[in-house]
């Protein structure tokens, strides 16, 4: 019965990717390991009558290519046997008549197997016969990769192959103006040094590689030299480059374009639908593969030699990871998170409410998915290489605290006492989470402002603010900081500002994304305000949410303003690099008598201002030097209230009393139901689909921002009172749905909501994938632990204990099941759990 399970199975795959084959029985007579050659072009061939239990050497399954030889051998195994037991059978089959490809498969689990490459890979579909004929030119050649000279002008000979013969080359007092205005490229010694490790990595046998490189330390020219080494040795044919944002597509085309237009293409698939194989570079979101899983009904898993997810953490989190695993080959990461900034978590006591396990889960995750469980990636060069070797720059950080945000920030948290409807009194505890959520003060973001202004840094050449970068909670917060600044900003520049020092650049806001470009090309809402030489842009602050992190390059930002309590290492570290590239202001200046009375064109520091002890909060140690004193806000008119007594808004608190600075020190850094049910979620599917911010923020795959919104706009609403807790009953589901998984559902990303067993069963194939388990009739007894550790609260509390005796009273997991366990995975499958599977899915 397993048998014909798997071969049904099979069969049915073999359908879906396009293959057309004899169906069991009618294969020709002549059919056997003696093959015959008169089959047409990509046929696929089933042989053997009982594949399990032939003696006689038959292959399960054989593709012919277009010449009808022999190309790939499928070797079938029953739905109980690991797949990899046919693994050395396979071999023998396919160097017997010569085929370079394998598929080995139960009809559940299946590796691809190109004995030219290495190791069996795991795929989830099969390829089809298309992209094998592609695949198959490839003939990987590690030697030339490895041998490979890459020198410091190895962008540049394709950018400019003859530059070395050059007379402005050859004279060196020509040469730096001739490098800039050729734009050339030249590798620093960091970048050869990470292009060498993976050089290293291949001559190791590795295929997966990871990147750790600070923000503004070049990981796009570093990449661009790995696609060439890929390509230029054959070991490549076709590059995937995945990135988590829209505006980063076209960033990374045009990159790439600068770089590597004279020898290879470069595409954005969304833009080349029909002709993106022509193309050596194919760049596209992650969020465009998975809609309506485009990744496995267009593509095939060979249709991509390398690839490369950017920022790592983010672009294969979550469901993403299904597209990088979808395709075969070389794959390299990258981002600019160290795993290091998670090691305050305590591993032992890991608890949902510490936003940090969520962020050390996703980190993990990616080390492990790029081969370095051991926590150290392939290259990594840090803020603080960067720092050292002169190429980057370090903040000044600014730990302003106000008397309310203190309270918000303590333990005990800011304790408002009030009058019920029936005179008892009560108390409401708020936290520093619930700032401009929950709780507002209007003298608190007033004071926030005032200490920002008077402390920032100044353009060292116009002596107006610098530029700077304010990241607020939500985008009615951002409006409102930006109103405020831009009165501060009249009062400060009399005549210089019209409501035009500070703008508002979030999603809500149209044209927000060329505000950013405009931000810093330095023309938002004008430029040379100050000097008419000076092109520097008019507009000095942008204030924004979740926007001009990730990617975005501004290299004269001044002062960074953490306005809002940050969780997320990833957002922190994202936050912070947008300071750290240094910058000649001279650049803008075009005027030979001012250059001269500019003493410090060069920028050699940033201001970080955090408001809410974020670094803190990410930080074992941190010292502080200076303390600078003050002024108290000003008092407020009548007109808009002056009274310190608390004021209850529905559960909401607005603080009208006054707000100071408390503290503030600086330091330098060094280094789906009934009917009734299914129409309520009906209702709100509809809902969202009409709305064209939410459609709009899903297509870019920025969940935070419409989870936020949602929140905000369309829950607890008169219309139809939607809410999350409404939704999950609505749906019927076995298991606790998040808002994300809904909004998923809604937009065609996922078919249907996996019911427990399900993710349960997913999670137990990544982790067979992983440790690859060698006792096959001991999967059931290990899946049966796993799925009972993962659901089961008391089932954890006993094995963590120890106290083993009271598996004989507990009812979903017993000491004999605990005894079919084998030994080494009592302790492998907790640990695992604990590292790669997150609880909370599996909740009510």
């Amino acid at each position: 019965m397993k048998e014909a399970t798997a071969r049904i199975k099979i069969n049915k795959l073999l359908e879906a990717a396009g293959w057309r084959f004899f169906p069991e029985g009618n294969a020709p007579a002549n059919i056997s390991l003696e093959l015959s050659v008169t089959l047409k072009e990509s046929d696929l061939n089933a042989l053997g009558e009982d594949f399990e239990k032939v003696s006689k050497g038959f292959i399960d399954f054989l593709l012919l290519n277009e010449k009808s030889l022999p190309f790939l051998v499928l070797e079938a195994k029953a739905e109980g046997k690991n797949p990899l037991a046919g693994k050395e059978q396979a071999r023998k089959y396919a160097k017997s008549q010569n085929c370079r490809f394998i598929i080995l498969s139960n009809g559940n689990l299946h590796y691809f197997w190109d004995l030219e490459r290495g190791n069996p890979y795991v795929i989830t579909s099969f390829p089809t016969p298309g992209s094998m004929t592609g695949y198959q030119k490839v003939v990987p050649n590690p030697d030339r990769l490895i041998e490979e000279p890459v020198d410091d002008d190895y962008i540049v000979l394709t950018q400019r192959p003859a530059y070395r013969s050059e007379a402005a080359w050859r004279n060196e007092a020509e040469r730096p103006d001739y490098v800039q205005t050729n734009k050339l490229r030249f590798l620093r010694h960091y970048q050869l040094n990470a292009i060498n490790a993976l050089q290293r990595a291949v001559e190791e046998g590795k295929d997966r590689f990871l990147f750790e490189m600070a923000t503004g330390t070049g990981k796009t020219l570093t990449t661009a030299a790995v696609i060439k080494l890929f390509l230029r040795t054959g070991n490549a044919q076709r590059v995937l480059f995945l990135v988590d944002r829209l505006e980063l597509e076209e960033q990374a085309r045009k990159a790439f374009t600068a770089l590597l237009s004279a020898d290879f293409q470069t595409v954005i698939y969304k833009e080349n639908r029909g002709d993106w194989r022509r193309a050596e570079i194919v760049v596209t979101t992650v969020q465009s593969l998975l809609f309506t899983n485009k990744y496995q009904r267009l593509f095939s898993p060979t249709d991509f030699d390398l690839v490369i997810s950017d920022e790592a953490h983010r672009s294969i989190g979550g469901n993403a990871r299904a597209v990088f695993d979808f395709f075969i080959g070389y794959k390299l990461g990258l981002t600019a998170t160290p795993r290091d900034y998670l090691k305050r978590f305590d591993v032992s006591s890991p608890t949902t409410h510490d936003p940090r396990e969520a962020e050390r889960r996703l980190l993990l995750d990616t080390y492990r998915t790029f081969g370095c469980d051991s926590g150290q990636p392939t290259y990594r060069y840090s803020l603080l290489d960067g720092v050292k070797d002169g190429y980057l720059i370090n903040p000044t950080v600014v730990d302003a605290r106000t008397e309310v945000t203190t309270e918000l920030l303590s333990d005990d948290g800011f304790v408002v006492t009030f009058a019920d409807e029936m005179g008892e009194e009560q108390e409401e505890v708020y936290k520093q989470r619930e700032f401009e959520k929950r709780f507002f003060s209007d003298a608190t973001n007033q004071i926030f402002c005032k200490t920002f202004l008077e402390n920032a840094l100044r353009d060292p050449v116009s002596g107006e603010i610098g530029k700077s970068i304010i990241f607020a909670v939500s985008q009615n917060h951002a409006a409102k900081l930006t109103q405020i600044l831009n009165q501060m900003a009249t009062r400060m520049f009399p005549g210089k500002y019209q409501s035009d020092f500070a703008v508002q650049v979030t999603s809500q806001i149209p044209d927000a994304q060329q505000f950013t470009i405009n931000f810093a090309n330095n023309n938002l809402l004008g430029s040379a305000n100050f000097l008419p030489a000076y092109k520097t842009s008019k507009a000095r602050v942008c204030v924004t949410v979740g926007m001009m992190t990730t990617g975005y390059d501004c290299t004269d930002i001044l002062n960074l303003g953490m306005l809002r309590p940050i969780f997320s290492p990833t957002d922190f570290i994202q936050i912070k690099g947008r300071g750290t590239r240094k910058h000649n202001f001279l650049e803008l200046l075009f005027d030979g008598t001012n250059k001269e009375r500019v003493t410090q064109p060069q920028k050699t520091a940033f201001k970080l201002f955090d408001f809410f002890a974020n670094c803190e909060y990410f930080e074992e140690k941190f010292k502080y030097d200076e303390v600078l004193k003050l002024p108290q806000p000003q008092a407020k008119g009548p007109e808009t209230g002056d009274s310190d007594a608390p004021v209850e808004t529905g559960g909401a608190y607005e603080h009208l009393g006054a707000d100071i600075i408390a503290s503030i020190r600086e330091e330098t850094i060094g280094y789906d139901g009934m009917k009734i049910d299914r129409m309520f979620f009906e209702r709100f599917e509809d809902t969202v689909r009409d709305d064209r911010f939410i459609v709009a923020s899903v297509a870019a795959g920025h969940w935070d921002r419409v989870i936020d919104y949602i929140n905000r706009e369309v829950f607890d609403q008169p219309e139809a009172f939607y809410s999350l807790d409404k939704l999950r009953r609505a749906a019927a589901v076995d298991r606790r749905l998040s808002l994300r998984e809904i909004l998923e559902k809604t937009f065609g990303l996922i078919p249907r909501f996996k019911s427990k067993d399900e993710l349960l069963e997913e999670e137990f194939a990544k982790f067979v994938a992983d440790q690859k388990p060698g006792e096959a009739t001991a999967i059931p007894a290990i899946k049966n632990y796993f799925k009972a550790y993962a659901t089961s609260d008391r089932l954890r509390h006993i094995i963590e204990s120890r106290q083993l005796t009271e598996l004989a009273t507990n009812p979903s997991f017993t000491t004999r099941d605990f005894k079919a366990v084998p030994e080494q995975y009592r302790t492998s499958v907790p640990a695992y759990i604990k590292d790669y599977v997150s609880l909370n899915q599996f909740l009510q």
